[in-house]
């Protein structure tokens, strides 16, 4: 059954149709470039759509406009000066993170992209859950056991692979490359989990959510997380990335994916042309497929821009979010075992349309 505040026009009945009668999820033979209109027809935007009345005061347009590199700029200014002051490189990083965490949940009290996104008891407890054991426990783990076992695999063949890595660069700039070359492997990482079947299950477990606020950023199958994890850390970690360059690196993914997947009101401009933030995010949490199979950068949106998979409509919002089953289980333990049930994030919409 579709949410009873869905738009029911021609165009979005027929798009949300495509996913219920696709193959495995997301159809393949949806073309990427996706080809929906940009005009009064589109599906509009569903529910309670205002922010609050702070995005009409002059205080209200500077949040929405300079949040986003205020809140980054001052991450990356705590962790700037904690290192200088020789504090601990984890403990520097953290204390960013936080406080971009910390801030991004004020604007979305007090600034809202939509008041219906504000998360029940329920979300918060599951994605936090999700939070802690699959963002941090997790990589901590992966850290140990694969760093360790590849290195030692590497060493026993006599391949030394650290010279590939500009060691003599400065911090910043070797955390910039790190950022391109990583958005690159996720990128096309991304497009492969929408692709195919096997694939999509476990990343269906990250599109279930209804909403988005900040903290289900984290809600990732551990499979899919690892995956991840082999693509845009691992490698720079065998290649000898310095502990600084990397926690710079983590400073930016971690607050620009809270943004990203953030249910702030803001307004990033000429920045949409660069990073993955929250206004091209949110169209690939919909429900539609046409919409949904863009925007795949993790961080950066350069890679969707030159492989033609950017997808921002100047004149409408985005619809309903999440999967088209929308009795999928949301439960952390369930959404343990939801990927290895075949079809299950369409499962009622194909129930209806025998």
């Amino acid at each position: 059954m579709l949410p009873a505040h869905c738009d029911r026009s021609p165009i979005y009945v027929q798009q949300v149709a495509v996913r219920s009668a696709g193959v495995a999820g997301h159809p393949f033979g949806v073309p990427y470039a996706a080809d929906m209109p940009d005009g009064p027809e589109s599906p509009s935007e569903p529910g309670d759509t205002k922010s609050l009345a702070g995005n009409r005061t002059l205080s209200g347009r500077f949040v929405m406009g300079g949040s986003y590199p205020a809140v980054l700029s001052l991450a990356f200014a705590i962790f700037a000066v904690l290192m200088a002051a020789g504090v601990h490189v984890t403990l520097a990083s953290y204390a960013a993170v936080l406080t971009g965490a910390a801030l991004v949940t004020l604007h979305e009290l007090k600034l809202p992209y939509r008041s219906e996104w504000r998360p029940s008891p329920d979300d918060v407890r599951t994605d936090v859950s999700f939070m802690l054991a699959i963002q941090v426990a997790l990589p901590l783990l992966l850290s140990f056991l694969a760093v360790i076992a590849i290195a030692n695999v590497l060493k026993d063949a006599g391949i030394a692979i650290d010279g590939l890595w500009p060691h003599d660069q400065p911090i910043a700039v070797q955390a910039a490359l790190m950022l391109v070359l990583a958005d690159l492997l996720r990128y096309w990482l991304h497009r492969a989990f929408h692709k195919f079947e096997s694939m999509w299950r476990f990343h269906a477990v990250h599109h279930s959510p209804h909403r988005l606020y900040w903290v289900n950023v984290g809600r990732f199958h551990p499979i899919e997380k690892s995956v991840q994890y082999c693509a845009d850390a691992l490698p720079f970690v065998l290649v000898g990335v310095g502990g600084e360059a990397l926690a710079a690196y983590f400073v930016f993914y971690a607050v620009n994916g809270f943004y990203q997947h953030s249910n702030c009101d803001v307004r990033l401009g000429p920045l949409n042309h660069l990073v993955s933030g929250p206004e091209l995010h949110r169209w690939h949490h919909s429900m539609i497929p046409a919409e949904s199979d863009n925007n795949f950068g993790n961080n950066l949106i350069v890679w969707d821009t030159l492989f033609g998979t950017r997808y921002l409509p100047s004149r409408r919002k985005v619809g309903p979010l999440g999967l088209i089953n929308q009795d999928y289980p949301l439960g952390f333990m369930t959404q343990m075992r939801t990927p290895f049930v075949a079809g299950l994030d369409k499962a009622k919409a194909a129930e209806q349309n025998r």
